[in-house]
């Protein structure tokens, strides 16, 4: 039956609606294809020969704050041309080939997951009357891919942990464009020397005073000019600063460690047991 109701869900093209079911769990469209034939994927060749039917069921965009499933008849039919297969028809303005939601809906959930990441998009399109998984949402938005974006010209390098204490990498970020570009292994000089050599295009590299940066950027990018980013030089600046004011240098004069004057464990429980007493 078509629905004439502009507020409800619209009828794709190619669909009948025999059913409406509203319940506290949301509204349930009950509906089947009316296409006379059906195109072969292989042979491109239309059929009309019905094998059986069977039923799938789609998540659709929410309606009034509940959620919308579609449960869609389907039918098989035999192909003329390929001796024995049996194909599958297409469900017309609703979702892709072994798809359980549709198009819109998938759409919308991605743009979600964009946003927010996996596991809080998942949590507001629960609260949209969307319910879907976090790692659907990352699925989803692997599945869109990334877009592609112009050479990068300059990048700001450092290391970070893949676990504290004990491995590290290599982080490669545009700072033109604020965009993480790569995450190389290792802290070495080796994977950013290639990975500079493979990008010719970087001008400026921003990197930390240490020596296997400074030389993965002189050999690698050789025209490239080398900078001192800015929170390394604000977190490394107070103290020459302070050397230098007070007429000492740490580049000529050896620190010696201070004794520890801390007491034994044992005298500070003595200690804090008399004045607990006290």
């Amino acid at each position: 039956m078509p629905i004439s109701n502009p507020s409800l869900p619209s009828v794709p093209d190619g669909l009948h609606v025999d059913g409406l079911t509203l319940d506290t769990s949301g509204l349930l469209i009950t509906a089947r294809t009316t296409a006379a034939q059906a195109c072969c994927r292989v042979r491109r060749r239309a059929s009309v020969r019905v094998h059986s039917r069977y039923w799938r069921t789609f998540d659709d965009l929410p309606w009034q704050d509940r959620s919308v499933t579609w449960r869609v008849q389907v039918r098989r039919f035999r192909c003329g041309h390929c001796p024995g297969r049996i194909f599958a028809e297409r469900v017309p303005g609703l979702g892709t080939r072994k798809a359980r939601r549709s198009d819109q809906l998938a759409e919308a959930q991605t743009d979600i997951g964009m946003v927010l990441g996996g596991e809080a998009g998942a949590r507001l399109s629960r609260r949209l009357a969307m319910p879907v998984s976090g790692d659907t949402v990352l699925r989803l938005i692997r599945r869109r891919g990334t877009v592609p974006s112009p050479l990068p010209r300059v990048i700001g390098i450092d290391d970070w942990a893949w676990r504290r204490g004990r491995s590290y990498g290599t982080i490669v970020c545009d700072l033109e464009r604020r965009r993480v570009i790569d995450l190389l292994p290792g802290r070495s000089s080796a994977p950013v020397r290639d990975w500079l050599t493979a990008h010719p295009s970087v001008t400026v590299v921003s990197r930390d005073r240490s020596g296997p940066y400074a030389e993965a950027a002189r050999t690698g990018a050789p025209r490239a000019t080398q900078v001192a980013d800015r929170w390394h030089c604000s977190s490394t600046l107070p103290r020459p600063c302070a050397a230098s004011s007070s007429g000492t240098s740490p580049r000529y004069e050896t620190w010696r460690t201070a004794p520890c004057t801390t007491p034994p464990a044992p005298l500070i429980w003595r200690r804090r047991r008399q004045r607990q007493r006290t």
